[in-house]
């Protein structure tokens, strides 16, 4: 048993896993054929002959093997960080912390910020592009459409805060219907043309390219739409495992996909598609074209909420790596540590979502910004990958560069035709990506500066506690979060400075994020008696778990040198405002948005989860 499914004992068997992962993993790349298809005939005036459709069949099969099936679920998967997977695990795998290695960490940061950029058209585009398929059975409901799309988004982000720990039971077994009919779909196209299959050549693809030129190369931007889940996939590899993943992907997913695609090509190679039809749709006989709405819709739902909770996790990785400021997580379920809920993420991603749906209107439209940001992440990842696989894996440099060579080279054409879509829309998630990769950036030097501030203005607890020898002590316990446990707290300082007492048990503890995803609860606590009722404390958290230091003391109390009474502790903290002197304008500008977000973070006691009651604050300024 690997350690993703020691760590969800509700969950039973793999076969019990691979149900959850066809809701949690494939809703966003199941619902592709929705709008894949259709966004390349769009691209083609409708009108795309025989074999120029088996050539686009056989360019998103080899896309679906070569990016999703060879890259993602069997090369990119084997570099989970302890079970996790997603890019910011990734870049914790390569050893990054505070300021080391600040190439590895701006790629993290990058990839990360462009999937938080991508991952508000996802909702959107699924939600339209299943309810367009009323336009044949219903035609008088087009132009509500976008109204009913922008209802359903609305009731999907403001229901996240009551958490989905019941209703996320059902979302294997509808997907795994969802994956049944669409399969069936194709199958009946199939049937039509059975010749359709032999696009599965890969040569047929490349044959397409080489004669269409330019034409072919950009077609490759709608080819890719059915592969934008695949790095989600990787993201969410650590809600399941690898091995229940790849047995989903592989005996039901990776099938019901390709005969999908295939049965929309058998209709393409019988004749030209009506304006504004769908493939998808036209598969389906017209007496079950509104169940299969609704079946599309339930399922476009899911895929939005797989891609909901996943930027909930990855704000939680980011916050716990020092990459964004505290912000208020709520853990909405007592069984599933993944499900979360973050509220400022939640609102923002639902007024960017809103937007788009209200600004594109349509799929078709909205198929121009999508896809651009999520390619450039993949690409980013193929680069953290070399360096995983030669100090990771320890792979020779000729394999490494190989393989990694050809994921860069496939995630380039990609990124290259998709950056042709820049001013149709593509720009969006560009310039939302850009200005989160500012915030992450401002955040985290703002933040290294902060600290090498404080550290500067204190003194080694050694040649402190010798000096403390006579002074007034207090019943009674006091916590001082640090940084560090070998220098004195700047709140202490301050503490006894102004009240010139001190208690006679002082514990200087300091919370350390991990590289690793969580971990035991033996490990969590470690302590070491100093001098003159002196301790020093060292408590630690994987970045997926919330940390709760009143718990961890409490848990480990025994092993502890006090007795650690809540009631008798107070914790001092300390509030701190930053001063710039001596800086550039613009590194000015980019500490006034740190001020303006460590004054907005969530206090540090809130995110510890410290009483209120027993927390003291103290003020003070430190110049950078």
């Amino acid at each position: 048993m690997n350690k993703t499914t020691q760590a969800q004992p509700h969950i039973s068997s793999a076969s019990a896993l691979a149900l959850g992962a066809l809701g949690v993993v494939y809703g966003d790349i199941g619902t592709s054929p929705l709008y894949t298809v259709k966004t390349i005939v769009d691209w083609a005036g409708g009108a795309v002959a025989p074999e120029e459709a088996l050539g686009i069949f056989s360019l998103i099969a080899w896309t679906l093997l070569i990016i999703t099936s060879f890259k993602y679920v069997a090369v990119v998967m084997r570099a989970d960080n302890d079970g996790e997977g997603g890019i910011l695990a990734l870049m914790s795998l390569l050893g990054v912390k505070g300021t080391r290695r600040p190439f590895v960490i701006g790629l993290g940061m990058l990839g990360a910020a462009l999937l938080f950029g991508d991952g508000a058209i996802t909702p959107a585009i699924s939600v339209l592009s299943a309810l367009e398929g009323l336009k044949t059975p219903m035609p008088s409901i087009t132009p509500y459409i976008a109204p009913v799309s922008v209802a359903i988004l609305v009731a999907l982000f403001a229901l996240q805060s009551q958490g989905t720990a019941r209703i996320s039971k059902l979302f294997g077994p509808v997907m795994t219907i969802w994956f049944v009919v669409i399969a069936l779909l194709g199958l009946k196209g199939v049937a039509l043309h059975p010749a359709v299959l032999r696009a599965l050549n890969p040569l047929v693809g490349l044959s397409y390219l080489f004669e269409h030129g330019t034409a072919g190369f950009l077609l490759l931007g709608a080819v890719f739409l059915c592969a934008t889940g695949a790095e989600a996939l990787y993201a969410d590899m650590g809600h399941f495992g690898p091995r229940p993943i790849r047995l989903a992907w592989y005996s039901l997913v990776l099938p019901a996909l390709l005969l999908n695609y295939a049965g929309q090509t058998a209709l393409l190679v019988e004749g030209p598609t009506a304006a504004g039809a769908n493939p998808f749709f036209d598969l389906c006989p017209e007496a079950l074209q509104l169940p299969l709405v609704a079946l599309a819709t339930v399922a476009t739902v899911i895929a939005s909420q797989s891609i909901i909770t996943g930027a909930y996790s990855m704000t939680r990785q980011a916050i716990q790596l020092g990459l964004l400021p505290r912000l208020h997580i709520l853990q909405t379920s007592e069984e599933s540590y993944g499900q979360i809920y973050v509220g400022f993420v939640n609102w923002s991603l639902m007024a960017l979502t809103l937007a788009l749906t209200i600004s594109f209107q349509s799929s078709e439209r909205l198929a121009a910004a999508f896809g651009i940001a999520v390619s450039l992440t993949m690409m980013l990842t193929s680069a953290l990958m070399f360096i995983a696989m030669r100090e990771v894996w320890r792979w020779s440099l000729g394999l490494s560069l190989s393989l990694a060579g050809l994921f860069v080279v496939v995630d380039g054409a990609f990124v290259a035709s998709n950056l042709v879509k820049f001013f149709e829309g593509g720009w969006i998630p560009l310039v939302t990506a850009s200005v989160i990769f500012f915030v992450m950036h401002c955040w985290a030097q703002g933040y290294a500066a902060m600290v090498a501030a404080l550290e500067r203005d204190t003194l080694p607890i050694g040649q402190f506690v010798a000096s403390m020898a006579d002074k007034t002590r207090v019943k009674g316990t006091a916590v001082y979060l640090s940084s560090r446990t070998d220098v004195v707290p700047v709140p202490l300082l301050h503490n006894l400075k102004h009240n010139k007492v001190l208690h006679e048990r002082i514990v200087l503890l300091h919370v350390e994020t991990e590289h690793l995803p969580r971990l035991d609860p033996v490990e969590r606590v470690q302590s070491a008696p100093l001098e003159g009722g002196f301790h020093a404390v060292n408590i630690r958290y994987g970045f997926m778990e919330q940390p709760n230091i009143p718990r961890a003391l409490l848990l480990e109390s025994l092993s502890l040198p006090f007795i650690f009474n809540m009631m008798e502790t107070s914790f001092f903290v300390g509030r701190i405002s930053v001063v710039a002197v001596g800086l550039s304008r613009w590194r000015k500008f980019k500490l006034r948005i740190f001020q303006i977000m460590h004054r907005n973070a969530l206090p540090a006691t809130e995110f510890f989860q410290i009483p209120p009651g027993r927390v003291v604050e103290l003020g003070s300024q430190v110049e950078v």
